[in-house]
């Protein structure tokens, strides 16, 4: 039987992290733009933890502990913006909002 190995959890953050990068790159709907860096941010939480169970350094859980509260914080404050753009605006087309251009 195989284990699963460092270079298994890394390989598998590069690609939610590539996923996630071409989504963002590539979409223009508000709400899956916010999704596509919440998959970011997981991906860096898959990484920490990798590296956390690789040394055994519990130091690693408190900054992934960090990095949740940081998205967490991230989707209600981007949500709570695009629903009050949506109400104003009427859509959540980042090319059609031009509420930020002066």
């Amino acid at each position: 039987m195989t284990t699963i190995g460092l270079s298994h959890y890394l390989i598998l953050s590069a690609a939610l992290f590539a996923i996630g990068l071409i989504g963002l790159t590539t979409r223009r709907n508000i709400i899956v733009l916010f999704m596509c860096v919440e998959l970011m941010l997981n991906s860096a939480n898959l990484t920490i933890l990798a590296y956390a169970r690789q040394f055994g350094d519990s130091d690693f859980h408190a900054a992934a502990l960090f990095v949740m509260v940081i998205a967490a914080s991230e989707a209600a404050l981007g949500l709570a913006m695009v629903v009050a753009m949506f109400r104003y605006r009427g859509t959540v087309d980042s090319d059609k909002l031009t509420i930020l251009k002066g």
